[in-house]
């Protein structure tokens, strides 16, 4: 990339505003008992749709040095290919691929509550899929269990941990299916829009994220238009440069069925931590495949196992919640104390009624329940 493009693509910035009353004010040091984030905690959100919905972009501010004149065009044309030497670089530009696969780890194991089948999964699958250097499919996840068990979570991190722009990245997309895609009649224009979507991605970046929210809800023709992207090609058809490329479904589809075998199995007397994928998977399959509520049961996807691991993702019980809330808080930066995060866990409807094991909402809510308990 020149550095004359690279200037014209430089964020304008809308002058800063005067500084907020609220900003100036004095934190008041925290109660007895009262916890605040550490400077090396890396706390994690509560596992809702936010981030995908999250607070818009606002460009980097660019470091004076790159617009003295001292820093002629030869200087930055050498420092543009030296980065892009070790670094991943779209042909139109810099897409900042991280593939931090550690990282990702970590966050699974630190941030992500109460499911360790997800967490070992979506580790597996995503790093067995970067390895080779050139896949012949793309990656198809399917994520399913009740609002609020981290389905949405899960794909932040896995965005924000192959990519250093995360969900801003022009390498990810993100699609809801009621807000995108909300009027069946209108179908032959969302395919047509999706599919070129899609391949205007992949000829930008060498690796892509496409994120399904409300899989279930999908159009069966949006689907149909998914299928040829998720087959695997012949060797003769690789290009040089075959782009990777990872699909997300996320979905609350066959959520109660988890939720039941999971609930049986504690009633047995088995840990949550022993709880197996051959426990659930099977169940889960059966279960999508039998759906007439939703097309994506009945869809080619997974009639033609295109769909390579169905991620299960277990209900949240009490713990997990109080872990949640201090989460908010910590990301918050916000003081908290122990009674506060069970006041906050217990605010939550409990199911089934006689047992009372797991949140109807998992952690869903949690990040705007803490307002309770400001001071």
């Amino acid at each position: 990339m020149s550095p004359a493009t690279m200037r014209s693509r430089a964020p304008r910035l809308a002058p800063k505003p005067p500084p907020s009353p609220e900003k100036n004010r004095t934190r008041p040091p925290p109660a007895p008992g009262e916890k605040t984030a550490g400077a090396s905690v890396q706390p994690g959100a509560a596992h809702t749709r936010a981030p995908f919905l999250a607070r818009p972009w606002r460009g980097p501010r660019a470091a004076a040095g790159w617009s003295l004149p001292l820093l002629g065009r030869q200087y930055l044309d050498i420092l543009t290919s030296w980065y892009c030497s070790f670094q991943d670089c779209c042909r139109s530009g810099d897409c900042r691929i991280s593939n931090n696969l550690t990282g990702l780890a970590s966050d699974l194991s630190v941030r992500l509550h109460g499911q360790h089948l997800a967490r070992e999964l979506v580790l597996t699958a995503v790093r067995g899929y970067l390895e080779p250097p050139q896949p012949h499919k793309a990656l198809a996840l399917s994520f399913h269990g009740w609002s609020g068990t981290g389905k949405n979570f899960v794909a932040r991190l896995l965005a924000e941990n192959l990519y250093r722009d995360g969900l801003r990245s022009d390498c990810v997309k993100v699609f809801i299916a009621t807000f995108h895609f909300p009027h069946p009649k209108y179908v032959d224009l969302y395919q047509e829009q999706l599919t070129s979507q899609i391949r205007k991605t992949q000829e930008r970046c060498p690796q892509t994220l496409f994120i399904f929210d409300e899989a279930e809800k999908l159009h069966p023709g949006l689907l149909e238009a998914l299928r040829s992207h998720l087959e695997a090609q012949a060797p003769e058809n690789h290009r040089v440069e075959s782009p990777r490329t990872v699909f997300l479904f996320l979905s609350n589809l066959g959520g109660s069925v988890i939720n039941e075998a999971v609930l049986n199995l504690l009633m047995a007397g088995w840990s949550r931590e022993d709880i197996k994928l051959d426990h659930l998977v099977p169940q889960l399959e059966a279960e999508i495949a039998k759906s007439t509520d939703s097309g994506f049961g009945q869809s080619r996807l997974v009639k033609e196992n295109l769909i390579d691991f169905f991620v299960p993702f277990l209900p949240l019980e009490y713990r997990h919640v109080r872990l949640c809330a201090r989460d908010a808080f910590l990301s918050q930066e916000l003081p908290y104390t122990e009674e506060a995060l069970d006041q906050i866990a217990k605010m939550m409807v409990y199911v089934p009624k006689e047992e009372q094991l797991f949140s109807s909402q998992g952690c869903k809510s949690i990040s705007q329940r803490i307002n309770y308990f400001l001071p």
